[in-house]
């Protein structure tokens, strides 16, 4: 399945799960269902998964994790905050970078319009 593919689902996840539950939850419980929703979707889903920086010629566990990963080729990184920040989208850009991966999602379930909080980006390689 291609990225576009993959990102098509994971919007339509994205919505069923703020039209469910809405803004105000913790990014936990919204990692949980929009995981459990793209299951259903019949995606291959892992959370929570370990991303080693490499530095150099060294590689070291300094705790960052991947919220989701979707068919091993998209990342999904998921806030609920009042308002995300650059270094929201830059952080998106390193772990893409970090991965490997081309393509990420960044969403805010934090928020009144979901349609204007979800932002795709891409790891130019």
């Amino acid at each position: 399945m291609h990225e576009n593919d993959i990102s098509y689902l994971i919007r339509k996840g994205i919505f069923n799960v703020y039209n469910t539950l809405g803004p105000g939850l913790l990014e936990s419980a919204y990692e949980a269902a929009l995981s459990y929703e793209l299951s259903e979707l019949g995606l291959k889903v892992n959370t929570q998964k370990v991303l080693p920086m490499i530095y150099k010629e060294i590689k070291v566990d300094v705790g960052y994790r991947i919220d989701i990963e979707v068919e091993s080729k998209v990342i999904i990184e998921i806030k609920s905050i009042e308002e995300l920040a650059n270094v929201h989208h830059m952080q998106l850009l390193t772990y893409l970078r970090l991965s490997g991966l081309k393509l990420g999602i960044l969403v805010n379930f934090n928020t009144i319009d979901i349609t204007k909080a979800i932002f795709r980006k891409v790891n130019d390689l």
